[in-house]
């Protein structure tokens, strides 16, 4: 049970005291560990790439990098525009929603992010009790649900939340995340595609908010950047403030595509 005891995510708090207690609170709860770890293990099962806390710890500091990118220009979350939160609640709604998003992996494969809203439900409330009282607390489960469930392939995120955790699920893509399916054997479009990846680098944008910077080793990574990333970001509140730059170094294909823009 050593992974299990391991399972435990580390994020940049600064300052926000809330946001500070729920990791604290989700890190000291077994249930939640529990979940993460049979996730990957699940993930393990069906030769995927990760979906233990390793992916939960880089999908909720990719998050909150977006948010606070996000934040210094200008862009106002949803949750505060129409709850009158102020961004650290915006924090922890992201937080909530990027640390339970895919704990339904524990479960099934299959509709996993319906099961990782049911499990959210029951137990965010307790989580977020000593932090919020009704009727806030209601309202950033409510939140944190909504981007739980538009993080799936289908899904339709209409507040900046959400858009934000769907987009920082798509960008736990550098190198390394998918050796697992690749070694394995499964040397198909997408395992090929992410190992082409060689690093993503976030970092505030000139005419946009973010800068998303994808460096590949081949042109097999744009099926990665286009129809896993890109089909995350279009058509979200978060499309008009990320740029997404993808470039390809290796020599040999330089003059088949240098640089793929979304």
């Amino acid at each position: 049970m050593s992974d299990l005891d391991a399972a435990r995510i580390k994020v940049p708090t600064r300052g926000n005291r809330r946001l500070e207690r729920l990791v604290d609170a989700v890190n000291d709860d077994p249930q939640v560990r529990a979940w993460w770890h049979a996730a990957g293990v699940n993930a393990e099962r069906l030769g995927m790439s990760d979906h233990s806390w390793v992916h939960i710890q880089i999908v909720t500091n990719i998050a909150l990098r977006l948010a606070r990118l996000l934040y210094r220009r200008g862009v106002v979350g949803s949750s505060v525009a129409d709850h009158g939160f102020d961004e650290r609640d915006a924090e922890v709604v992201i937080a909530a929603a990027a640390m339970f998003h895919c704990v339904g992996m524990s479960i099934h494969r299959t509709d996993h992010e319906a099961y990782s809203l049911f499990l959210a439900a029951d137990k965010l409330p307790s989580l977020l009790e000593p932090i919020y009282d009704e009727p806030q607390r209601s309202l950033v489960v409510a939140e944190a649900s909504h981007a739980i469930i538009s993080h799936r392939s289908r899904g339709v995120p209409f507040t900046i939340e959400g858009a934000i955790v769907r987009v920082a699920d798509a960008l736990d893509m550098a190198k390394g995340r998918s050796r697992v399916p690749f070694e394995a054997g499964q040397q198909n479009i997408h395992s090929i595609s992410n190992i082409a990846i060689e690093s993503v680098n976030i970092s505030p944008g000139d005419e946009k908010a973010v800068r998303v910077e994808i460096e590949m080793t081949n042109s097999a990574g744009l099926f990665q950047v286009d129809e896993g990333l890109g089909t995350k970001l279009r058509g979200t509140p978060l499309a008009e403030h990320v740029e997404v730059i993808a470039r390809i170094e290796a020599e040999h294909e330089q003059r088949l595509v240098e640089v793929f823009r979304i």
